[in-house]
């Protein structure tokens, strides 16, 4: 099972997924990530995936339009950004399911260092819950099909 995870900056949300997916259906998946306009992965990430032992602080991000260029098939992809932007990640061609799942942007969180990590955990955590669920799913080969209902990530 393939299973892409894209965001605007591939720099949070869907490297917090895809690590998350990774760990949880082991060699069930492979599991990739990529943004729309990739920068660098944002360092309240790498701490908070640090506490539960994923390192990300030698990950790489990735342009979308990258593996679609390459012709890379997926059996997922998933949007973990907001609405307004899911509409302009690539349709790929041979996708089985397309779920849109959307979080925070861990970038816009505000306050204290210690608020934001808060924060930051929060929306990992919600994450983390979604990927418990789809691992299952995709294990059981039981997977969505596009249109059904996913619980929204909601506001931090």
């Amino acid at each position: 099972m393939r299973v892409l995870f894209i965001c605007v900056h591939n720099s949070a949300r869907s490297q917090i997924a895809e690590a998350y997916l990774q760990q949880f259906c082991g060699d069930a998946a492979e599991v990739t990530s990529a943004g729309l306009a990739p920068t660098d992965i944002n360092p309240l990430v790498v701490a908070v995936m640090a506490e539960e032992g994923l390192d990300l602080s030698a990950k790489k991000t990735r342009k979308v339009f990258d593996l679609y260029k390459d012709g890379r098939l997926f059996d997922y992809v998933v949007t973990v950004c907001e609405e307004s932007l899911e509409g302009q990640c690539p349709v790929f061609a041979g996708v089985t399911h397309r779920l849109h799942l959307p979080f925070p942007d861990p970038a816009g969180v505000v306050g204290t260092d210690e608020e934001k990590l808060a924060k930051v955990r929060a929306i990992r955590d919600r994450i983390k819950e979604r990927m418990v669920v789809l691992a299952d799913e995709i294990k059981a080969g039981k997977g969505r099909r596009p249109g059904d209902a996913w619980e929204q990530g909601g506001p931090v």
